[in-house]
């Protein structure tokens, strides 16, 4: 074999090897996995996909149109008061202490053939998403005030003591929607703990509705115990009955609500007081077993 010859094969074989080794590599790549890359995601944040919500009508908070928020009292938890209860509705949390009957503050000590109801509302500066305090010549604190005495003075057995005042003072120490309904189941306890006699429970909840005042959709539907964001951007009302009946003591209308969308939201209130009615009760009887089983050890 001449030299020519032989350089010619050798460059012939080392190309024929040198394909061989890729070849093996690329197979071999083949077969390995590739490790998986993790980039840093947190500067580049996924949206929220809510379209479960919507398909499932749920709320914001998860609840369904006709759901309350967790309810949850407890009473005499002021020694000092003649009467006392705490009570949360989700995250609006009010403590009310209920001081008499005591003799009236007129000059002399003389009042009227019934007793009279004064209401004291005080809000924590914390209490609201704004840090700020109202006075207590707030227009809505005052307007609170006079429609829970008014109710009240309809219910309590006032004729029983003359001459004489019942003081209801509520103190807000969260807002978190249904603050009326709240003061309202917080003054019902507390008067039941001091034992001032009342024909039947006065029980409180909001209603309102899927579309402003503005909106025309004829498909919107009632929403039971708003809480603080479904009141901002939504129309509503307070709704308090009087016992197991539909016989409405307090409606309450804060904003502008379009007629044909009322009467939807007043039934879903009355039964959404139904629903507190039976949690007070539980409270009550819950309190009544603590009492005896005190009273027996």
């Amino acid at each position: 074999m001449s030299l020519l010859e032989r350089t010619s094969w050798t460059k012939t074989k080392a190309t024929l090897e040198g394909n061989t080794k890729e070849a093996r590599k690329t197979r071999q790549a083949d077969v390995q996995p590739k490790p998986c890359r993790i980039t840093n995601s947190s500067h580049t944040p996924m949206p929220l996909d809510t379209s479960s919500y919507t398909l499932a009508h749920l709320r914001l908070d998860g609840r369904r149109w006709n759901e309350l928020r967790r309810c949850h009292g407890q009473m005499s938890t002021q020694a000092a008061a003649d009467g006392s209860s705490y009570l949360e509705m989700g995250n609006t949390k009010v403590i009310c202490t209920v001081t008499g009957p005591t003799e009236s503050r007129r000059a002399g000590g003389l009042g009227g053939a019934e007793a009279k109801i004064e209401v004291e509302i005080g809000l924590a500066g914390f209490s609201g998403v704004e840090r700020k305090r109202r006075g207590k010549g707030d227009k809505r604190t005052s307007e609170m005030q006079h429609t829970i005495a008014s109710a009240f003075a309809d219910t309590l057995s006032t004729q029983l003591y003359p001459h004489s005042t019942i003081t209801i003072n509520l103190h807000i120490l969260s807002q978190d929607g249904s603050l009326m309904a709240a003061c309202i189941n917080a003054s019902t306890l507390a008067l039941i703990d001091a034992g001032i006699p009342m024909t039947d429970y006065i029980s409180a909840c909001t209603a309102g509705s899927t579309a402003s005042y503005a909106s025309n959709d004829e498909q919107a539907d009632p929403l039971l115990d708003l809480n603080g964001m479904e009141e901002q951007e939504l129309p509503f009302c307070t709704v308090a009955t009087l016992g197991t009946d539909d016989k409405i003591s307090v409606l309450m209308m804060e904003t502008r609500v379009q007629l044909a969308r009322l009467e939807a939201m007043i039934a879903v209130g009355v039964d959404g007081c139904k629903q507190i009615r039976n949690t007070l009760d539980g409270i009550v009887r819950q309190h009544g077993n603590s009492l005896l089983q005190k009273t027996v050890t």
